[in-house]
């Protein structure tokens, strides 16, 4: 974390945005490498400016998506004020939205559609809270309103962690009661983890709704990580999401994977 913010007060502001994006995902893969993470990413062909939309499961989403592919996102206010990591956020492309006003997030639609429009990649997690992993919250939709507003797709991504016997695993998830420092100490007692990232077809916003887009991205990340929701398996069809052959309901056909340890 230092090391991070040493790199941003010293160097961000002389370089391009290309540099930026490096840096962000080399960082991010170190972090993981600590923690002894491995990293099982199959996220490749995604058109640049696309609007990602992942399940959320721990603190460790933000760092899994920009090991694999670097972006912006969008989070809660709260986190601008956590110490060193809100300063760190805000200064690595991070949006952050205040819950309960709609007139900000008007404005933070505004600029996510403007990231979009010039090609960077912006991620959402549509649950709007954590889970323990075991299933697939309710999408709100009002974040995807951006992606119909500049025409540009939105690609859903589906994350799960596994335990050193690629038994699915709660250990990272950062939910209900949890404290960083009980996640914390849990991510350290596995001694090794990976994190699978699969990516399912984009949606292109046509003329769907927003609600409808949030529906179908949640159907097609639960059918890829072998849940359900009341309509998953309709709406994963709508996207005509691939077949899923191994353990972990990960989609394996038709994606590169990238190992990281």
């Amino acid at each position: 974390m230092l090391w991070g913010a040493l790199t941003i007060a010293c160097t961000h502001r002389f370089l391009n945005d290309a540099c930026r994006l490096w840096l962000k995902q080399r960082w991010s893969r170190q972090l993981l490498e600590i923690l002894a993470i491995r990293l099982d990413a199959g996220f490749s062909g995604a058109a640049n400016g696309s609007l990602i939309v992942a399940n959320h499961i721990s603190w460790l989403d933000i760092f899994v998506l920009n090991a694999a592919r670097p972006m912006a996102f969008v989070s809660k206010s709260e986190v601008r004020r956590w110490p060193l990591a809100g300063w760190l956020a805000a200064n690595t492309d991070t949006l952050f939205l205040q819950r309960g006003r709609p007139s900000h997030t008007v404005e933070i639609n505004r600029q996510i559609a403007a990231m979009l429009s010039s090609g960077k990649d912006v991620a959402v997690f549509p649950e709007g809270t954590t889970s323990d992993g075991t299933r697939v919250l309710p999408f709100h939709g009002a974040l995807l309103q951006p992606a119909i507003d500049s025409g540009r797709p939105v690609q859903p991504v589906a994350l799960a962690y596994f335990d050193a016997h690629g038994r699915r695993t709660s250990a990272p998830a950062y939910a209900g009661e949890t404290s960083m420092a009980e996640c914390m100490a849990a991510i350290i007692a596995s001694r090794s983890l990976t994190v699978r990232l699969r990516q399912t077809p984009a949606i292109t916003s046509g003329e769907s709704s927003r609600r409808q887009i949030a529906a179908m991205a949640r159907g097609a990340i639960a059918y890829g990580l072998g849940m359900t929701t009341d309509n998953s398996a309709e709406e994963a069809r709508a996207v005509e999401v691939p077949e899923f052959a191994n353990s972990g309901g990960i989609p394996t056909s038709g994606h590169s994977t990238v190992n990281q340890s």
